[in-house]
């Protein structure tokens, strides 16, 4: 098997955010297959000969089931191609980069991955929003708002969030936003914390609102902000009133 597979990281949407590995990477690769999150615009700099697959997942909308990702990976590798597996934000972080890795190595496939720089820190700082401040928070806790499918209920007990865990930033639970702003305030914190939502962060499309833990919820829907989106709780999303957009 001389094939290799990279699971790359594409950033937040902003092509300059793209790392160089990445970009030449991208421009070497046989095969492509990319994430929805991944900026349709890097495909450009594909080889004209490259085989591109969309394997991009949006809630209930698969092209590929995971299942069929990982077989697609290791079938390329299994043939010696040299495949880029393209996946917004970086690979590890709620990405399943991890799964798909341990699936290569199990196959016996030469597997490498280039971090991407991940929406979870650069788009609420982009948007004013730094996620730990010496005044307001000297942590930051990074969550998923969506788990994995067919889970009856969340896993996360939101509940034990309010104390001790910094910043929170969720992200892919603008859905769920108000499920999780009821077992918070439940838990102790006050509907009254600063919060934040961002939606389509570092692109064209980026819309930031700040409201309260209370407000998530009614401020998505009355705003209609779109997925792909990350909320911000905590003291520090009130920095972006003397920041604004950083972009």
């Amino acid at each position: 098997m001389t094939g290799k597979v990279y699971l790359v990281g594409a950033g937040p949407g902003d092509l300059g955010l793209f790392t160089v590995k990445g970009l030449q990477l991208l421009r070497e690769a046989d095969v492509v297959m990319y994430d929805a999150l991944a900026n349709p615009d890097l495909l450009r700099e594909c080889r004209s000969d490259a085989e591109l697959i969309d394997a991009g997942k949006r809630a209930r909308d698969h092209h590929l089931s995971q299942w069929q990702t990982n077989e697609l990976l290791v079938k390329y590798a299994q043939e010696g191609k040299v495949v880029v597996r393209l996946k917004g934000g970086d690979p590890f972080l709620f990405g399943r980069g991890a799964e798909e890795a341990e699936e290569l190595r199990k196959a016996g496939a030469e597997v490498h991955v280039v971090p991407g720089v991940s929406s979870s820190i650069s788009v609420p700082e982009l948007a004013g929003i730094p996620v730990t401040h010496r005044d307001y928070a000297s942590m930051v806790t990074f969550i998923t708002g969506h788990e994995k499918d067919g889970r009856e209920g969340d896993r996360i007990d939101w509940g034990s969030l309010v104390n001790g865990h910094g910043t929170l930033v969720i992200l892919m639970g603008l859905g769920n936003a108000g499920n999780i702003s009821r077992q918070l305030i439940e838990g102790g914190m006050s509907p009254d914390m600063p919060a934040a939502v961002i939606s389509k962060g570092s692109t064209p499309e980026q819309r930031v609102e700040v409201t309260t833990v209370s407000g998530l919820e009614a401020t998505i829907r009355d705003k209609a902000l779109e997925p792909p989106g990350i909320m911000v709780i905590g003291e520090v999303a009130s920095v972006r009133e003397r920041l604004g957009d950083l972009v």
